[in-house]
């Protein structure tokens, strides 16, 4: 994949969705809710945005949770993808 996100966003692929609870009920594709942890595939370079410097702080590889209604859904040779700013993703898991 060939795509470079500019200033502060960041381009997110989500994790796939549990398929049973903790308690073991198996979920339908009805009822699982879309994951808010994602993997980041690119960065942008950071720069000046809305007139305050902003350092990239998350990396290509980084495991993230985001926002729940943040960014913009984008599907590029069959991938589904999500396009953030960098302030909606709330933290990196390690």
């Amino acid at each position: 994949m060939n795509l470079k996100p500019l200033t502060d966003r960041v381009v997110l692929k989500q994790v796939e969705a549990e398929e049973t609870t903790a308690s073991g009920i198996i979920l339908t594709g009805d009822a699982k809710e879309k994951p808010q942890e994602a993997i980041v595939l690119a960065v942008g370079p950071g720069g000046v945005v809305d007139g305050k410097e902003v350092k990239m702080e998350v990396k290509v590889g980084d495991r993230v949770i985001y926002s729940k209604y943040a960014g913009t859904d984008v599907k590029i040779k069959g991938e589904e993808l999500k396009i953030v700013r960098q302030s909606d993703i709330l933290a990196i898991v390690e």
